[in-house]
């Protein structure tokens, strides 16, 4: 369940099951994210600039931003060759434009950054929810 968070600029979208639990969005930002509040957004800690900026380092896309008064997103499209890397006891990281496949058939568009479980044990596969971490995954 997707969650908004509100300011005079932007809308901040969370969406809880496809975070990864990097920690990227708090590292140097954390009087805007800070996991230990409720809620754990505050968009009237730092300037708009500041928070867009936080944003795009989040590597699962749990964490989108619209433009309130154009309705613009922060999904685009990226022109750039897709690139896949393996982190260290992590996820496959995807960079770039993908479709994916579920085996229904339906597809869902991806853009800049995707992380795939390599586990075995996200309960939100293909994606990495973080459970890696939990589980104390090498490889």
């Amino acid at each position: 369940m997707e969650k908004k968070y509100h300011n005079n600029d932007i809308t901040v979208i969370w969406k809880p099951d496809a975070c990864i639990h990097s920690t990227l969005c708090w590292k140097n930002l954390q009087a805007v994210f800070d996991p230990r509040k409720k809620p754990w957004i505050n968009l009237d800690a730092a300037e708009t600039e500041k928070i867009i900026a936080q944003i795009e380092k989040c590597p699962s896309g749990a964490l989108s931003w619209v433009k309130n008064e154009a309705g613009e997103s922060a999904v685009e499209h990226v022109d750039i060759e897709t690139i896949v890397e393996t982190i260290p006891n992590g996820p496959l990281m995807v960079y770039g434009n993908i479709a994916v496949k579920d085996a229904a058939g339906n597809e869902t568009h991806k853009n800049k950054v995707t992380a795939f479980c390599r586990c075995g044990a996200s309960g939100n596969k293909p994606y990495c929810d973080g459970t890696h971490q939990k589980i104390g995954f090498e490889g």
